[in-house]
């Protein structure tokens, strides 16, 4: 005869059933465990025993032809098909998981990462259908199929699953067969709602002639492990040629697996993938601490995260938050208080009624920030495995300390850090920051700030999507990126990425989009806004081995563009819309005097300036700008500057427009003024001569304008203007009529002084 079963019907990451079941595999002694999972990954499993295996980790799967396809299953310590694991390994008894093999998840085609996550009550199997098949799927699943919990949860006056089955399951204190319980409540749902179809009939086939098998082998009782929607199915009698005819013609495709890091907040709804928890670390906090001190444990850690952000806290406030949460969870009829009654009771008691405050510690306390580690003997997945590859190539060392690095890209180690470092910034794992970045772009030397946090393999697993080497994803990420681009600057920008990282193939593709879309638009601002990371790609050119000819032309071909649009982009702006232009084209005159070779784009920009600075329409303060970039390039002699200015600043132009054209003309180079009197009696004359209304309506602006000017500019200047000694002394100019003056502002000062009216 064959031997028994015993079913587990549990919620995935739910540490109140991991608790449970353990306890039930002690008493039940089974001589196999099977748990719901991918059969095919079953060697994997003994690996969780590793002394180096620190959870959160997930079983990562693709097809080793195509790596991009990939599947992961998430296991926290808390998980009870994690703790089955372990349970079986240290005493043992064989396991091995039983669902579907990976390759039913693998369509042929490409259709992106799927995010199966397995041994939930059923609601994750929709996650790794293709479109098609979730489409066709979605009519047949009732809302009792996608959410069984929940419908328990609304049948118990309950307003969602999850807090229902905490205080069911996870945070009951009433022993009981909850198992059994769990399996009833799901017979029940199952009785209406139609018999499934499709991918989701195959799973539980594949499930139940497993089970059998091991039943038939077995010489004693085999514990089964799965989502507690699955048990009324796999405890039917089903004939086995009905359950291998669902499951005939099985997909065949060579998998490649591993275990690969994961984090807490990927254990959350918010990670992206359905079999999440809303609270990982309220889990994490449920399953360390025992029952009768969880309450208290927990009011203690909110206090140490409130008083790590600076906010006193109170031994009394504390003892007041816990006696809350309990009368809290007493009204609301629930076996203890959960996260919901503490924090209600944290506002009140700790936070002063401010949510707001809460909210700065939520995240640290509910999400948690634990990383997971995987041994080094474990295979690792194509990114992590080309990591260590060129970290140890490059004598590079994950440290989780800030380290500097100097690195000099004339040399070959030196470029191969670099290029690494680039490649990595570009899939979002910034191992490195490069410090002075505007500075070191196009020398032989580049600073970077090194420091490994572990979420970065994570970030890698994640990127496998667009290659199975650092090189081929970065292109890959960097490409999709350039598609997405909605600007011609941003989309500069992604070619500069590329040529720093050594992307070849991406800078083609970018290129290619800047001459198209180039051409497709007519916007000057948007042109300019292009040149300066074009120039950092043609001046980076010199040091690395870069083609850039075609870059070249390209940028010509822009900044042509650019010079005969600004004349129109530049006329009847507001102050904003002035002020965001007149920084685009001070960033591109500095591109174009960056990429000095190109004689002619420098004549006609010129002229593109001079047509600016005579064009009546044209906004005031971009017509200063465009007056100031041709002084400072002896463009417009210093003569020819003042007689502009002094007519821009004459009593017959409005004082707004005035003021406009004085800052576009000045501000940011206020410097000027130090070298050029004639430039500075210009600017001197036209502020004494504003009346004191208009005077002090624009001193925010003149303040704006000297502010570049550090303590010794501004002495310097002032000396200049009030004439200072050869012995560094300052000349004193001594008003008509201070004799009679002085005695009065000295008595409104003493007024001031002593708290007296002073009008």
């Amino acid at each position: 005869m064959a031997a028994e079963a015993a079913y587990f019907g549990v919620r995935h990451h739910g540490p109140g059933s991991a608790r449970r079941l353990l306890e039930a595999l002690d008493e039940l002694s089974p001589v196999e465990v099977l748990i719901e999972g991918p059969a095919d990954l079953s060697p994997l499993l003994p690996m969780l025993a590793s002394e180096s295996m620190v959870p959160p980790v997930a079983l990562l799967a693709y097809p080793a032809d195509d790596p991009a396809q990939s599947v992961f299953w998430p296991f926290a310590v808390f998980s009870p098909e994690y703790q089955a694991a372990l349970w079986a390994i240290r005493r043992d008894v064989p396991v091995r998981f039983i669902d579907l093999p990976v390759a039913w998840r693998m369509p042929e085609r490409d259709e992106g990462p799927a995010s199966g996550t397995e041994g939930d009550e059923g609601t994750d199997d929709a996650a790794a259908l293709t479109a098609e098949e979730a489409d066709a799927e979605a009519p047949r699943r009732s809302a009792i199929e996608r959410d069984p919990i929940g419908t328990l949860a609304h049948a118990a006056g309950y307003e969602d699953g999850e807090s229902w089955w905490r205080d069911v399951i996870e945070e009951n204190p009433e022993p009981g067969p909850i198992f059994a319980a769990v399996a009833d409540a799901m017979t029940a749902l199952r009785e209406d709602t139609p018999p499934p179809s499709g991918f989701e009939a195959a799973r539980e086939a594949h499930m139940r002639l497993e089970i059998a098998k091991a039943r038939k082998a077995a010489d004693g009782t085999v514990a089964v492990v799965c989502g507690a929607w699955h048990v009324p199915a796999l405890r039917e009698k089903h004939a086995a040629k009905d359950d291998r005819a669902l499951i005939k013609g099985a997909p065949k495709r060579k998998i490649a697996a591993t275990w690969a890091p994961w984090t807490a907040p990927r254990l959350a709804f918010a990670g992206g993938y359905g079999a999440g928890v809303a609270a990982p670390g309220w889990c994490l906090h449920l399953w360390e601490v025992a029952r009768e001190r969880q309450v208290t444990r927990w009011v203690a850690r909110i206090a140490r995260a409130l008083r790590g952000e600076g906010h006193i806290v109170s031994t009394a406030s504390l003892i007041e938050t816990e006696r809350l949460s309990i009368s809290l969870a007493a009204i609301r009829a629930r076996p203890q208080p959960g996260f919901e009654e503490l924090r209600d009771a944290a506002i009140a008691c700790l936070c002063f009624g401010n949510p707001l405050l809460w909210d700065v510690v939520a995240h640290e306390l509910l999400i948690g920030t634990q990383v997971g580690e995987i041994p080094d003997d474990v295979p690792m997945a194509p990114l992590l495995e080309d990591l260590q590859r060129q970290q140890r190539t490059a004598r590079l060392k994950p440290e989780a300390l800030e380290r500097e690095l100097s690195i000099d890209l004339r040399s070959d180690s030196g470029l191969f850090r670099s290029t690494l470092l680039h490649r990595l910034c570009a899939l979002s794992v910034p191992w490195g920051s490069l410090t002075d970045a505007g500075r070191s772009r196009g020398t032989f030397r580049e600073r970077w700030v090194l420091k490994w946090e572990p979420e970065y393999a994570v970030e890698l697993v994640e990127n496998l999507v667009y290659g199975a080497t650092i090189e081929r994803a970065a292109a890959g990420r960097v490409a999709a990126r350039m598609r997405e681009a909605t600007t011609l600057g941003a989309l500069a920008d992604l070619v500069f990425s590329a040529m720093t990282a050594q992307l070849g193939d991406a800078a083609e593709t970018g290129i290619g989009l800047l001459s198209e879309r180039a051409g497709q638009t007519s916007d000057g601002a948007e042109m300019l806004s292009a040149l300066p990371p074009l120039a950092d790609v043609l001046r980076y050119g010199k040091a690395r081995a870069t083609d850039t000819a075609q870059l070249g032309a390209l940028f010509g071909r822009i900044a042509v563009q650019g010079a005969l649009a600004l004349p129109y982009a530049a006329r009847g702006l507001d102050e904003d819309a002035a002020n965001t232009l007149r920084q685009i084209v001070q960033a591109a005159d500095a591109a174009l005097r960056l990429v000095d070779d190109h004689p002619d784009l420098q004549a006609q920009w010129r002229t593109a300036l001079e047509k600016v600075m005579q064009d009546r329409q044209t906004s005031r303060s971009i017509a200063g700008l465009a007056a100031r970039l041709l002084y400072e390039a002896n463009h417009l002699s210093s003569e020819d500057a003042v007689a502009v200015l002094s007519r821009m600043l004459s009593p017959g132009v409005a004082v707004a427009d005035a003021a406009a054209f004085f800052a576009g003309f000045l501000e940011g180079a206020a410097q000027r003024l130090l070298y050029d009197a004639a430039l500075r009696d210009c600017i001197d004359a036209w502020i004494i001569g504003l009346d004191p209304d208009a005077f002090t309506e624009h001193l925010p602006l003149f303040r704006r304008v000297f502010a570049s000017m550090d303590r010794t500019e501004r002495k310097r200047l002032m000396d200049a203007l009030l004439g200072g000694g050869a012995d560094g002394t300052r000349a004193t100019v001594t008003a008509p009529d201070a004799e009679t003056r002085w005695p009065q502002h000295l008595e409104i000062i003493a007024k001031i002084l002593r708290g007296e009216p002073h009008g």
